[in-house]
């Protein structure tokens, strides 16, 4: 359906923790809601039908870190089974994912994308927290083995922190089938972003003049190539090129509440409907509907960590 700027909104994100075995600098992760109060396999298919009835076609599961959940792949599978449902992705860190790749492709998984920022292991470790980084290759590595196509891999750049690793990232697109997009950092730290740390699109474009633009768009993602890769890669700009006006996402927490905007805090409670189909998806139509004009990261930054709000 169509919110009330005229967007289609076919694209819904599934936070389904809070939780995450990383502690990302740019997070912005506060206190976690426990294990138990996160949302069974069996309720978040509910909830996903009433959005599929409502003409969402794709869902990417997100966190928190989604791998942390041991029934993620019941979760996968249960999302790929609502008929409407055409394309099931999947976003993480990529600690789990060579354990988990081959049964989530079993599931349903079509996608995934891997949250990268720095090939460097001790960059890594100062980004994360943790010295995991070998973990995430590897999982790169098995989500191509296994099929999951396309796969991405994401990265926020700062200055003077780790983007003199954007070679690096680049050469991944080079040498493998997978798409690289670059992220500009958004205000989500509890703390506040410094904007002097933002890496634009711009700022990569400048740095690697031979990449060249392709006629391909996918969601927010403006994509480039070169001669000799295999891959692409990708800048989003929200920051510099807020792409607002074609949004068609919404989110639903891992709490059973939706949030309309990434960049707003306002969110409303799907749960008091949930034993009733018709007043839940006319409750999910309501929500569509209020989703804003679009965010304002360059005058006011949101409470929640990205933890918190599905990436």
């Amino acid at each position: 359906m169509k919110d009330n700027f005229g967007r289609e909104i076919e694209y819904l994100r599934v936070s389904v923790t809070q939780r995450c075995n990383l502690n990302c600098v740019y997070c912005g992760k506060t206190d976690c809601a426990k294990k138990e109060t996160e949302l069974s396999p069996e309720i978040i298919e509910k909830l996903v039908r009433a959005f599929v009835k409502c003409g969402i076609t794709k869902v990417r599961v997100t966190g928190g870190e989604p791998l942390v959940r041991n029934d993620i792949c019941e979760t996968v599978k249960r999302i790929r089974g609502i008929d409407g449902v055409k394309t099931v992705a999947l976003t993480t860190n990529g600690v789990y994912l060579k354990q988990y790749a081959k049964e989530l492709k079993k599931a349903g998984l079509d996608s995934v994308n891997i949250s990268l920022d720095s090939t460097d292991g001790s960059t890594y470790r100062h980004l994360t927290g943790a010295d995991v980084l070998e973990k995430v290759m590897e999982g790169i590595d098995e989500a191509e083995n296994v099929g999951l196509s396309p796969v991405k891999v994401n990265a926020v750049l700062m200055k003077g922190v780790n983007s003199d690793g954007a070679q690096e990232l680049v050469n991944l697109a080079k040498e493998k089938e997978i798409d690289v997009r670059f992220i500009e950092l958004m205000p989500f730290s509890e703390s506040g972003i410094d904007k002097r740390l933002i890496v634009t699109g711009g700022d990569i474009l400048r740095q690697f003049p031979f990449l060249k633009p392709m006629n391909y768009f996918e969601g927010t993602a403006e994509y480039y190539t070169a001669d000799g890769f295999n891959g692409k890669v990708g800048l989003i700009n929200p920051i510099t090129k807020k792409f607002c006006s074609t949004c068609n996402r919404i989110r639903l927490l891992s709490d059973g509440k939706v949030k309309p905007c990434l960049g707003y805090d306002e969110t409303y409670d799907l749960i008091p409907y949930i034993n009733d189909e018709n007043e839940l998806e006319n409750e999910v139509k309501n929500i569509i509907l209020k989703k804003p004009a679009g965010h304002s990261f360059e005058s006011e930054m949101p409470s929640k960590g990205l933890n918190r709000t599905g990436g």
